[in-house]
């Protein structure tokens, strides 16, 4: 069974985010995923310092929600992160959760399917779209995608049930979602992951 972990970075465990994953566990639910939902939006999370001593324990310094979620993220098939617009741009202490959970963690994210969810009332929607999306295109995880940018518009969560169009997207993508991370452990059985390359790492000392 295939399973997929959700990320809110909204402070409101009910608000419009909250209703935008909602819809996607009702889909994954009916088709056979395992769904975890974890609350990241009103923790107490940090930046990272580049202290590089995750480098040396295999896990972030600060004990904290990041480590506390990167196990689930290691042994899920998928990540979901959604998060409101502040200033045309995701939850801050969402991007801190996220810089530290992709960089102190060790495992690969290779082939596991990445979608990106946000929140707005008006503005600001594909600007925050495309950040989170760079969590995903680094890691060599797919993005999943769905029949419009991955949103929902509203003040409140009933707004949200009104943004038919909207709540149909998340549907959509948690379809793709869904028939993405069954085709990948397909495929890893029948073909083997692509082989990556590590070596080259360009940073141009002295100038040059």
């Amino acid at each position: 069974m295939p399973k997929v972990l959700l990320l809110n970075g909204s402070p409101r465990p009910k608000g419009c985010t909250a209703a935008a994953l909602a819809e996607m566990i009702r889909v994954f639910e009916e088709e056979g995923v395992d769904c975890e939902l974890v609350q990241v939006g009103g923790r107490p999370v940090r930046g990272c310092i580049a202290c590089g001593r995750c480098g040396e324990l295999g896990r972030c310094v600060f004990d904290d929600p990041v480590n506390e979620t990167a196990p689930k993220f290691r042994e899920a098939d998928g990540l979901v992160i959604g998060s409101p617009v502040y200033y045309g741009s995701p939850n801050g202490s969402l991007l801190a959760f996220l810089d530290r959970l992709f960089y102190s963690s060790p495992f690969p994210k290779h082939m596991k399917v990445g979608a990106a969810v946000v929140s707005c009332r008006r503005g600001g929607n594909t600007a925050s779209f495309d950040v989170l999306n760079k969590y995903f295109t680094i890691s060599g995880m797919p993005v999943a995608s769905s029949t419009y940018w991955n949103q929902v518009h509203g003040f409140t969560a009933e707004d949200v049930q009104k943004d038919l169009e909207g709540l149909q997207t998340m549907r959509n993508l948690a379809r793709s979602m869904s028939f993405l991370m069954r085709a990948i452990a397909d495929g890893k059985e029948k073909y083997g992951l692509p082989s990556l390359e590590r070596g080259a790492f360009t940073s141009f000392p002295d100038g040059k």
